[in-house]
């Protein structure tokens, strides 16, 4: 089998040769979707945090003072989900705004 390429379940080419089967890139990387997670400090106001939440995330005024609740009162919230890399983004916005943020897989629990 000299010249042909090692694979466990070749596809057969229109020429009657062997190919490769494509696969999507996508398939190898972890496409799972992670969370930014803002966490109660004892610095910033409520009313700070609830206005970072609307002016960066454009959420409503009722989102993001709900959110700014949720920290408060739990101790953090998830403020959004998405790509790592769009989450690592939102994560060091949170800080160049003065919040504590870190980020986590979405499914973490």
């Amino acid at each position: 089998m000299d010249g042909m390429p090692a694979t466990s379940d070749p596809v057969l080419a229109p020429a009657g040769g062997t190919a490769i089967e494509d696969r999507p890139i996508e398939e190898s990387y972890d496409q799972s979707p992670w969370a930014t997670i803002v966490w109660d400090d004892p610095v910033n106001l409520m009313s700070y945090v609830a206005h970072v939440f609307a002016i960066y995330f454009h959420y409503s005024k009722s989102k993001a003072h709900r959110l700014m609740m949720a920290v408060h009162t739990e101790g953090k919230a998830i403020v959004a989900t998405g790509s790592r890399e769009e989450m690592e983004r939102d994560v060091t916005a949170m800080h160049e705004y003065g919040l504590w943020a870190t980020l986590d897989r979405a499914d973490a629990g």
